[in-house]
């Protein structure tokens, strides 16, 4: 019989205690949420700032649906490009130091699209060993060599990029990330920029997670460490700290023509809404206010002296991400269970999302966060531990 691999498959997931499944929210709001009629204070949300419900945004959103309705009706290259993308393109390259910018509907697909644009000729791809993996499945699609360096290993980035790269010449791109989604950990960006340089290989960086909440205004760590002859490819996301949703490649103008003609995953998708675009701009305004970027460094640094009065071994992050090993994927689920227990939702984090041995409670602040949901945080991840 055709795929009958698939229950097995799925049978195995569960008993290995990896099984993935949807937990439906009913509601969402100012570090809340409620599932299956429970409320629970939330620390698993990539809402950083806390602007997804900010009023400015929601006004801004309601603002653009009366100006350019629910959808934009058709991809970017036919009549899908609105005003308000172009706004948006705009204010993101200058936000970030860049001539020129690109929208996507993703990380995911902008992660693909410069892969498989850039590697239409012959060439190399090294990456981070924790890059996510929307860039790890496009080296290995976009039919360029792909190669891994250990992560933040400049020392193992040299000796590929010397031994194995150099002497084959060609295009090279070593990419990396910001700040790793799952380990919270930032990457040494000047060095990476240097030794890109010696190389002659381009630089990219996946800003997801830093955009909008580092850098002096909030730019990312990718945008305020380097410029585009530093970094020829800054990728970053709306959907966390701008809290909307989309993404964006920032870089020459050179570079985003090309993308615009090369990039499939942009010419052959319906563009993003515009009245999100016309949010979005909101979001960049409030981000560069800097109170609400303020606010959650303030939690963050709060929270990691909390954590160590209390002996807990959190992994180094200067991050809204924190992650808390187990080590057990089974010893995981029943630690974030039993924070549930207790009214507090952590992400439990498994293999193959980390690597094998390495499963973890992801504990992600945010800006809307009190010192109070702080203290019921640590009070209950103090509890869990005594109990298991």
């Amino acid at each position: 019989m055709a795929f009958d691999y698939i229950q097995a498959d799925l049978e195995e997931r569960r008993q290995a205690h990896l099984l993935r499944q949807h937990q439906v929210v009913d509601v969402n709001y100012d570090g809340l949420i409620t599932v299956a009629d429970n409320a629970y204070l939330n620390f698993a949300s990539n809402d950083y700032l806390g602007l997804r419900q900010h009023p400015d945004v929601l006004q801004a959103w309601v603002e653009g649906l009366e100006l350019y309705g629910a959808g934009s009706g058709a991809s970017p290259l036919v009549t899908g490009f609105s005003r308000a993308h172009q706004q948006l393109a705009e204010a993101l390259a200058e936000f970030t130091g860049r001539d020129a910018c690109l929208l996507f509907n993703s990380g995911y697909a902008a992660n693909h699209a410069i892969c498989h644009a850039l590697f239409k000729q012959p060439g190399t791809l090294i990456a981070d060993k924790l890059s996510h993996a929307s860039l790890i499945e496009a080296g290995r699609t976009s039919g360029c060599q792909f190669k891994r360096f250990k992560h933040n290993d400049l020392y193992h980035l040299e000796d590929i990029a010397s031994n194995q790269v150099s002497a084959e010449g060609g295009n090279v791109l070593i990419a990396t990330e910001g700040v790793f989604s799952m380990d919270g950990d930032t990457a040494p960006i000047d060095k990476l920029a240097n030794l890109s340089e010696r190389h002659s290989a381009w630089l990219m960086i996946d800003d997801a997670h830093g955009f909008g909440v580092l850098g002096e205004q909030g730019q990312g760590i990718g945008a305020a460490s380097t410029d585009q002859n530093k970094c020829q490819v800054l990728m970053g996301t709306l959907g966390k700290a701008c809290g909307t949703a989309g993404a964006f490649v920032t870089g020459s103008q050179t570079l985003i023509d090309y993308l615009t003609n090369f990039a499939r995953h942009y010419i052959y998708s319906t563009a993003m809404p515009p009245a999100q675009a016309h949010a979005t701009l909101t979001s960049l305004a409030l981000i560069q206010q800097g109170d609400l970027r303020q606010q959650l460094h303030a939690n963050i640094a709060y929270f990691k002296t909390k954590m160590a009065d209390l002996d807990f071994a959190l992994m180094p992050s200067d991050s809204a991400i924190h992650p808390l090993v187990v080590g057990d994927p089974a010893a995981t689920i029943a630690y974030a269970e039993q924070l549930k227990s207790l009214g507090v939702w952590v992400g439990a984090m498994r293999y193959p999302t980390v690597p094998k041995g390495s499963d973890r409670l992801r504990i992600t602040l945010s800006s809307l966060h009190s010192a109070q949901d702080i203290d019921a945080l640590c009070d209950a991840l103090v509890i869990a531990r005594d109990r298991l």
